[in-house]
């Protein structure tokens, strides 16, 4: 990957590879799970959240699949199922694997895959009963053997007793000096155990990273597969291609999404919701009927019903809008309630601060809420009017149905229904020239 960040961690729709097999493997209810990890790979195990039933086994040394496996089986039962799965496969499917386990209670399963272009896989050779004879490596395979398109994708599942028996018995005599874990196919068809070979109805589930070309491959392949649940749910996406969403996107009822919009984290949208182009929403809950315009950006907020935000807009993290709230072009709010119905319409910042209900805020606003040590409050009651260009100096209160004239600087608190204006006093220079250059 040429990166500093092990290859587990490198992200895909926002997760690291190994935490979506994690999760994969984690819906099939295991009693545990294994992760052989390499010597000097403990970035790994930090980066990933702790589960009670993950067991994280250091691999010292590099010295094949069949080496790995072997490290985890000492804390597995002899009467359990293993399945093995792979940290940079991440798009393999719970209901491929469960076929998998289902075909391993006769024996050892194998998944494969039908391809066009075999080249690199190793083939899979089946008997006249259809179960698999043995797995030929493409360098050492035949003119008759190559031919074959059934490859072997390296999932298997089996009992523990069998695999451990298997494993003990495998011998590193090949080129790359490694115990190879395919070579348990061959011992168990010598052992009179049947080799069934579950063909993936998806190639693509078994799509392995190797570098970043692989891994921009797994990021269309995941998008693709989110947009499609989500439009066979009922989400209307207006260009497929053109939408990503990066952690968990949950939608309600007749949601409409325009092109190029990002989704991070978890996201939530209700019913009737739209969200404009080129807009990025992180980690936030837009409830329904609301309406978010284009070029906007959302991040830790939650947004009532019937609201209307952008197009242009920023709305940082620990925002909240209530029910019918509006917060125009080139508006920025961060830490801050804003009421029912109220409306910041225009080129404004609202920060660290509380907005009542019906209140209105004029364009060029700023709460200026920083003293360069410690943030302040600013509170606006409800149906309070600030005028255009006015700086609220926090902490500064501003009274229910206040208002505040226009390029205004408020330092002090304006009480309930009075009208508060500091502008210097309007100065006329008669016959005045303006400089000329030289």
């Amino acid at each position: 990957m040429k990166s500093v960040l092990p290859k587990a961690l490198q992200p895909l729709a926002r997760k690291p590879l190994l935490q979506w097999v994690l999760e994969t493997a984690t819906d099939l209810a295991p009693a545990s799970i294994h992760i052989v990890y390499g010597h000097g790979g403990a970035a790994v195990p930090e980066a990933l959240p702790s589960q009670p039933n993950v067991n994280w086994v250091e691999q010292a040394e590099q010295l094949g699949t069949a080496h790995a496996v072997q490290q985890a089986l000492p804390g597995i039962p002899d009467d359990h199922t293993v399945l093995v799965l792979y940290g940079d496969v991440p798009l393999i499917r719970a209901t491929t694997l469960q076929q998998l386990l289902d075909a391993a209670a006769n024996g050892l399963s194998v998944l494969t895959a039908e391809v066009q272009v075999a080249f690199g896989y190793g083939r899979v050779i089946r008997n006249r009963d259809n179960s698999i004879e043995k797995i030929v490596e493409h360098k050492d395979a035949n003119e008759a053997e190559l031919a074959i398109r059934e490859i072997n994708t390296g999932f298997m599942a089996c009992s523990a007793k069998q695999l451990r028996d298997w494993i003990d018995k495998i011998e590193n005599k090949n080129v790359q000096g490694e115990f190879y874990l395919t070579d348990c196919i061959a011992m168990a068809v010598a052992d009179g155990i049947t080799v069934t070979g579950i063909v993936c109805d998806d190639f693509e589930e078994t799509h392995g990273i190797n570098d970043r070309i692989q891994l921009a491959h797994a990021e269309t392949l995941m998008r693709q597969r989110i947009t499609k649940e989500l439009m066979q749910a009922g989400v209307s996406i207006i260009d497929p291609e053109r939408i990503d969403v990066r952690g968990e996107l949950q939608c309600g009822k007749d949601v409409v999404i325009d092109v190029n919009v990002i989704f991070e984290g978890k996201v939530k949208l209700g019913n009737g919701v739209k969200i404009g182009p080129f807009t990025v929403i992180v980690d936030s809950e837009i409830d329904n009927g609301s309406e978010i315009k284009s070029h906007c950006h959302i991040e830790n907020a939650v947004i009532g019903k019937q609201c209307q935000v952008g197009p242009f807009a920023r709305i940082r993290p620990e925002t909240y809008l209530d029910d019918e709230a509006r917060i125009g072009n080139f508006v920025e709010t961060k830490k801050s309630h804003v009421g029912k119905g109220s409306k910041i319409n225009h080129l404004a910042y609202v920060g660290d601060a509380e907005v009542g209900k019906e209140a209105n805020i004029g364009a060029g606003t700023v709460t200026c809420n920083y003293d360069g040590v410690n943030k302040h409050k600013t509170v606006i009651g409800d149906n309070a009017f600030i005028g255009s260009n006015t700086a609220l100096v926090a902490p500064v209160r501003i009274g229910k149905g206040a208002t505040v004239g226009a390029g205004s600087v408020i330092s002090k608190d304006a009480a309930d229904g009075e009208l508060v204006i500091t502008r210097a006093k309007q100065v006329a220079v008669t016959d005045w020239k303006r400089p000329k250059k030289g």
